[in-house]
Parts: structure tokens; C-alpha cells; sequence
């Protein structure tokens, strides 16, 4: 199997009680069948073993969830941002979507390519601060994973995010530059189906708020000149390798939705004006909440302040 992940994953680390934000407060977090069955096998004597029954409750869509106490954080949270069932039970038995946050998996057979998330500050400052966003691949001794993926439009989608990276990370060219010629690059895979008609800010408005300060930053966002930075390479960047090539394993993903994103991602770091901050209270918005998620990529489609036309307009600013 090869590994692909950014040069910097091996040195991300979580600050836990340290942290300025929380991935603790805000989201419903699922428990997974295998955390599941373990919780079963305790001792019914032990404290951790009475709150997770105490919380263990069920979702619309029928998932394990646990229930959220007071200002949606998680029960387990304690006064230190601290969480109790990491110390009771060790980190390996806390739910998967705890010990994956906020790293993400996309497997395509023989690959597996892993980030973080700018729901996470420390990966959002680290990124938004790195000199350069560049990928290291590395092979280990596990097996292909069983896909339906078709190899040859695997490999040519690959090839073709290859040279988004290159034209992405041209410095020779203004960052206007480079975003107009990744759009540019991909007309031949463009199919808009324009039927919705909204303000490019309300985008933002999301229907499952997960933290006010996000509402006050659009708000008080306006429209500016993207300005030529690293930072805005790197957000193009992020976008390109979560998403591009996921329409091979995601149909709800296509390949101009994640060329959006990219560009959508500089203007969230233009308009908004809130550094790294920004970033990340965005993707704790949207990539972490499956309704905010769905309309965003739904707008992404069908929106008219989303076609490539008006994200030309706005990027010439």
C-alpha cells in the first residue's frame, strides 16, 4: 500500500487542554460498532462505564451518537478540556472519529492518502504558515484495499491534479493568476447546471450552526483584492489534494466541485479577514456537518455566484 501525506503530518501533535478552539464542542460524535462492542465488555461497576450508558443515545439516522451536555460539549469533556474516557480507557478506546480528528482518509486500492483538517487550528495556523504545502509518499507491507475504481480514469485524474499543483504552486505568476489558469485548465470537465440564484455571502449562512463567532465573521466580510501570499497557495492547495480525485470514490464530488473549493477557499481567506482562524472556523462549519456540507456542495453545482464566470469576476477584483 502506498501512504501519501503532507511533509508535515509527522509532526502534527494535539495541544488537547492547550487548544484555543475545541473538537470536543459543537459536534454530535458518532460510536463506531467496534467502540461499541468494548464498552459492552466493561464493568458495570466503573464510573466510565455508568456516564457512557448514561449517554449513549440514537440520531435521525439511526447512529450511535452520544448525547451532548450543556453548550454542545461533549460529555466526556471535563473542566480542563480534557476527556474523561481518554483517561479512563486509554486513547485506543475512545470512538474512531475521535482518534482520526482531524485527519482525514481517502483510499483509492493500492493508495491511501491522508491530511488534516482546517477544522483543526493547529493544522490550520500550521498550514496557513507553511513556506510550502508539498506531499511525501511512502509504501508499507498492507494489502491493496477491494475498490470498484476504474484504474485508467484514476491515474488520468491524477495527472491532471499533478499539473494543478504545478500551475497552484507557480510563483512566477500572481495568485490571480495561477486560480484563473486552474479553472482555465479544466473547462474540458466543466459541466454547470445553473438553476439557483443567491448572494455569494449567504453561502455561508448554514443552516446547522456549530459556533456564533463563524456568523460574526461573515457578517462583517466584504469584498477585497486577493492578495499574493503562501497562505492563499496553500488553502488552493488543501483543497485540490482532499477532493480532486474523490469524484473515484464520492459521485457527490466531482472534479469542478473541488477546483470551487480551491477558489471558494481564497475568498473565504480574502473576505473574511480572519487569518488562519477563518479557515478553520469554516471547515469546523462545513466539512465537519453533513447538512452544511451537502448544501455547500449542492451551491457549489447549481449556484450562480458559484459558476466560473462569477468566481472569474470575483477572483479579478
Amino acid at each position: 500500500m502506498k501512504i501519501i501525506t503532507p511533509s508535515f503530518y509527522k509532526e502534527f501533535k494535539c495541544i488537547a487542554g492547550d487548544c484555543p478552539d475545541s473538537c470536543c464542542q459543537g459536534w454530535e460524535v458518532d460510536a463506531d460498532s467496534d467502540s461499541l462492542s468494548y464498552y459492552a465488555a466493561l464493568d458495570s461497576k466503573l464510573e466510565i462505564k455508568k456516564k457512557i450508558d448514561s449517554v449513549l443515545s440514537k440520531d435521525e439516522f439511526g447512529n450511535s451518537i452520544f448525547t451532548l451536555a450543556a453548550k454542545k460539549r461533549c460529555p466526556f469533556l471535563n473542566d480542563e478540556n480534557l476527556c474523561d474516557m481518554h483517561i479512563a480507557l486509554g486513547e485506543e478506546h475512545t470512538p474512531k472519529t475521535c482518534r482520526n480528528f482531524p485527519r482525514f482518509f481517502n483510499n483509492y486500492g493500492g493508495v491511501t492518502e491522508i491530511g488534516i483538517s482546517f477544522s483543526c487550528p493547529v493544522a490550520a495556523e500550521t498550514m496557513y504558515n507553511l513556506d510550502k504545502l508539498d506531499f511525501l509518499e511512502k509504501v508499507n507491507s498492507e494489502p491493496p484495499c477491494i475498490n470498484d475504481i476504474d484504474p485508467q480514469q484514476y491515474l488520468f485524474m491524477k495527472s491532471k491534479r499533478e499539473e494543478l499543483y504545478r500551475i497552484i504552486q507557480n510563483r512566477s505568476l500572481h495568485i490571480k493568476e495561477r486560480l484563473l489558469r486552474v479553472i482555465d485548465f479544466c473547462s474540458d470537465i466543466i459541466d454547470e447546471k445553473i438553476i439557483d440564484t443567491v448572494d455569494f455571502f449567504s453561502v455561508f449562512n448554514n443552516p446547522e450552526l456549530i459556533n456564533p463567532e463563524w456568523n460574526e465573521l461573515v457578517e462583517a466580510s466584504c469584498y477585497r483584492s486577493i492578495e499574493d501570499t503562501v497562505a492563499n497557495e496553500n488553502i488552493a492547495l488543501y483543497f485540490l489534494y482532499k477532493y480532486f480525485l474523490t469524484s473515484a470514490i464520492d459521485k457527490t464530488v466531482t472534479p469542478e466541485i473541488a477546483i470551487k473549493m480551491a477558489v471558494v477557499g481564497v475568498l473565504i481567506n480574502t473576505y473574511m479577514d480572519g487569518g488562519y482562524w477563518g479557515i478553520h472556523l469554516w471547515s469546523k462549519e462545513t466539512e465537519h456537518s453533513q447538512y452544511n456540507m451537502d448544501r455547500f456542495k449542492r451551491l457549489l453545482q447549481h449556484a450562480d455566484c458559484l459558476s466560473f464566470e462569477n468566481l472569474k469576476n470575483l477572483i479579478m477584483q
